[in-house]
């Protein structure tokens, strides 16, 4: 039986091994478990789905809980994909957070889900990843 719920003391264990299970773990630094501690130290709001206790899945997000959430990890074991658990991520995140618009960067490999789950794709989305990119 499944069950949803937030999890913000999640370990650093459960966590990677989800990431890697999800083949999340490929853009993740599953390596460095300083650096999965402070991912999950910082975010406010982890919501994680469990099958009989074993960790199955995990959206983990920071929200200001009243103009936007931002969705940084969406990972759903590849055993239990298609099954409509990442889509359940998704709406007990946004039903966290209601007023909040929730906002993500899709991972390449899952471009396609999103529109087919309701969510608008948004053309002006900018990012940086080194401080020496930025001009001027």
């Amino acid at each position: 039986m499944l069950s949803y719920q937030i999890e913000n003391d999640l370990s650093v264990t459960e966590f990677r091994a989800v990431l890697i299970a999800s083949t999340l773990g490929e853009r993740r630094p599953i390596d460095e478990p300083e650096r999965l501690q402070k991912m999950l130290e910082n975010a406010n709001l982890i919501v994680t789905a469990r099958d009989e206790g074993k960790l199955i899945a995990v959206s983990r997000s920071l929200s200001d809980f009243a103009f936007c959430t931002y969705l940084s990890d969406l990972a759903v074991d590849v055993a239990y994909q298609h099954q409509g658990i990442g889509t359940e991520l998704i709406r007990q995140t946004k039903l966290a957070s209601p007023q909040a618009k929730l906002i993500l960067l899709s991972a390449p490999k899952a471009i396609g889900y999103y529109p087919k789950i309701g969510m608008t794709r948004h053309e002006y989305c900018f990012f940086v990843d080194r401080v020496e990119e930025l001009v001027g």
